[in-house]
């Protein structure tokens, strides 16, 4: 009897594991087969890439995407924070960088998107050499934009900024005059555009220019964007083994999304993805 006892207690032990084990591995699974998703987006043109170029790729793989909008870009990150979006596209890696130390996120990039550069625009002056002491230009309020856009007064010699001056945690106090003594407005980057008539000169972040239906060549001097400000597409970083996201980067790398942007005329100034050097 005790020896029949234990045989059966040894069949329910194996039973039981080997349900335990086929939960996990399907609770894996269903993590892994994950068809729909929400991706997020600040105001400008990387939402049309996306709804253009890339869904149309992603519904041929059977994925429901829903897309959310955010009129201002500082509500995004807190969306992903909270996991009401999976994904977003509009931060470049030095501000998610700088987000992720800051509210101690843990985001990570996974692909590069056709980026729009930083430019110098006026309604005022035709030419850049139309500068003088007193000349008024207006910056992004934000530090890691305002941070660009100094290095492109910096590049024309009209300031200086200061050695120790960061990125993320750029101050306009690390400004000091270089061959004028120039007056910066600062203002929200989405503003700077449509107030343009307000000032002499204004630093326009591309994708603003792109959506108001203007060409980024527009441009009295653009910026020569390095890699650390150019556009990602961000996740939380324990999803960067996911299939969703693989299948998300494999898209923004895709022949198909190239020749879409390639083939649309408003594209035409902005950076394209070293990956696409492999197509």
């Amino acid at each position: 009897m005790k020896k029949l006892f234990i045989v059966m207690l040894s069949a329910f032990l194996l039973v039981t594991a080997a349900a335990c084990g086929n939960k996990d591995k399907e609770a894996s699974g269903n993590k892994e087969e994950k068809k729909e998703i929400t991706v997020g987006f600040g105001v400008g043109t990387y939402e049309d890439q996306f709804r253009n170029g890339i869904l149309p790729i992603l519904e041929e793989k059977g994925y429901k995407v829903n897309i959310k909008t955010f009129s201002q870009n500082m509500q995004v990150n807190p969306a992903m924070d909270e996991g009401s979006i999976d994904a977003s596209i509009f931060q470049s890696t030095a501000y998610m960088e700088g987000i992720n130390e800051e509210q101690n996120m843990n985001m990570t990039g996974i692909a590069f998107v056709p980026t729009a550069p930083q430019g110098l625009y006026s309604t005022r002056h035709a030419s850049l050499d139309e500068v003088q002491d007193g000349t008024t230009v207006a910056f992004p309020n934000d530090p890691v934009n305002q941070e660009r856009a100094a290095r492109i007064l910096e590049e024309l010699g009209w300031i200086k900024v200061n050695e120790d001056a960061g990125t993320v945690d750029f101050n306009i106090n690390s400004i000091k005059p270089g061959k004028y003594d120039i007056d910066v407005k600062v203002l929200d980057p989405a503003q700077i555009l449509v107030s343009l008539d307000d000032v002499d000169f204004g630093v326009v972040n591309g994708n603003y220019i792109a959506n108001a239906g203007r060409k980024i060549t527009e441009a009295l001097k653009i910026e020569n964007t390095p890699e650390q400000h150019r556009i990602i597409v961000s996740i939380n970083q324990e999803n960067e083994d996911s299939q969703w996201a693989k299948d998300l980067k494999a898209a923004y790398e895709s022949q198909e999304f190239e020749a879409y942007i390639k083939g649309e005329d408003k594209y035409d100034g902005f950076i394209m993805p070293e990956a696409w050097e492999n197509n």
